[in-house]
């Protein structure tokens, strides 16, 4: 009985099959080689050690509109170059095959047959022979004209959102500066300075401050914080500023201003809960220069004042205690009276001062009231443009530590 192999067919008619199939899967995959080296995605470049061009694919010849024969031999690579590019090559690209062997992702322009300019990306690699010996250049060309287009567009998008973002900073800060006085008014006896610390270029602050005159005698003062940022604050800050400088002009007592203004918000705040505020009010009278003045002050949920003395003390202001400001609807606010007398000074602030972050050893920790009442003793005694300047100079050195809004409003008696 003869043996037969799988498929009932003898070993040696397999054998010759196999042959068969594999000349047909070497001439396919030849055939394949040769399909992908000349229509590839990107153009291939074969030159010779002298840059004369020795084999170019399709794609390359359909970018550069060029035939075979008008390139291969006759040309050399940095023919096809623009001038610039033609003296980075011979500068740069040239010199750097010959150390390295190998150059990648260099951008470079092209000249097409009809002058145009196509950007590309190129990767080149020096081909040796089995001793070493460098004998021609491969070079891979990509097209960058997408990606050009992209790296414009790109640019123009990034350039456009630049000015949008300085429009908008332009519009806050003009925002910020309407819900501020642009200047303090002179008090017969007294020095006032203040200043305002924007955290963040991007958002309108909720903090304000004011200075005016209710009579001849008589002036009115106030600063505070609302909740929140943007445009909801600027309407609420506005809000507070009209009610305040209205109350003040009806009622000589700072407890009934902040009640009014707490009744005014508390309204709002039924329908908006973001609509409260910390405060002082003060209602300040200046009397001789050797009496110095008096200010009655009212606070609702504020940090209290800090008094520089002229003898080199400095402390916190006591006053009652008062509830967050539109919150409740039956807030009872209370009124305090000081006196400052020459070379004293009353300074005011709003919390993102004391609450700028301040780390410690353990990487956590706030710039904090004693560190504040520290600060001012150190300064005690001074004018207001000394106390503020120094606050400035404070918050310029705590730079993006300061992540709130920072008012601060300054009197003192002249000596």
């Amino acid at each position: 009985m003869s043996s037969t192999g799988r498929g009932g067919e003898t070993p040696g008619q397999d054998s010759g099959a196999d042959d068969a199939s594999d000349e047909l899967f070497s001439a396919l995959l030849e055939d394949s080689t040769e399909d992908l080296y000349e229509n590839a995605p990107c153009g291939y470049l074969s030159t010779l050690l002298d840059g004369r061009i020795a084999r170019i694919n399709k794609t390359l010849l359909g970018w550069l509109a060029y035939s075979r024969d008008e390139l291969v031999g006759v040309r050399s690579f940095s023919d096809l170059l623009t001038i610039g590019g033609k003296l980075y090559y011979e500068t740069h690209l040239s010199p750097l095959l010959r150390m390295q062997g190998e150059v990648g992702g260099l951008a470079l322009e092209l000249k097409t047959a009809d002058g145009r300019r196509l950007p590309v990306l190129v990767n080149s690699a020096v081909k040796t022979d089995s001793g070493g010996q460098p004998m021609l250049i491969r070079t891979t060309i990509f097209d960058a004209r997408d990606r050009r287009a992209y790296e414009r567009e790109l640019l123009r998008s990034g350039q456009e959102a630049d000015r949008e973002r300085q429009r908008l900073r332009e519009l806050v800060s003009t925002l910020q500066q309407s819900l501020l006085p642009p200047a303090l008014p002179a008090v017969p006896g007294l020095d006032a300075a203040a200043y305002y610390h924007i955290a963040s270029a991007d958002e309108v602050g909720g903090d304000f401050y004011d200075l005016f005159p209710l009579s001849r005698d008589r002036w009115g003062l106030f600063l505070g914080d609302v909740c929140g940022k943007g445009a909801h604050a600027a309407t609420i800050t506005s809000l507070i500023r009209y009610t305040l400088r209205t109350a003040a002009a009806y009622d000589a007592d700072p407890a009934a201003v902040l009640g009014t203004l707490n009744a005014a918000l508390h309204e709002r705040y039924l329908a908006d809960n973001r609509c409260f505020c910390t405060a002082i009010f003060g209602l300040l009278t200046p009397r001789t220069s050797a009496e110095g003045c008096t200010v009655a002050l009212a606070s609702g949920g504020h940090p209290s004042p800090l008094l520089l003395r002229a003898d080199g003390t400095a402390h916190y202001v006591a006053l009652p205690g008062g509830p967050l400001i539109g919150v409740w609807d039956d807030a009872e606010f209370a009124t305090a009276t000081i006196r400052l007398d020459p070379g004293d000074t009353l300074l005011l602030f709003t919390d993102g001062l004391t609450e700028a972050r301040a780390p410690d050893a353990a990487g956590r920790g706030r710039y904090g009231d004693e560190a504040l009442r520290a600060l001012a003793a150190e300064l005690a005694p001074a004018t207001a443009d000394t106390a503020v300047a120094a606050i400035s100079a404070l918050l310029h050195d705590l730079g993006d530590q300061v992540e709130d809004d920072v008012a601060v409003l300054a009197l003192g008696v002249a000596t």
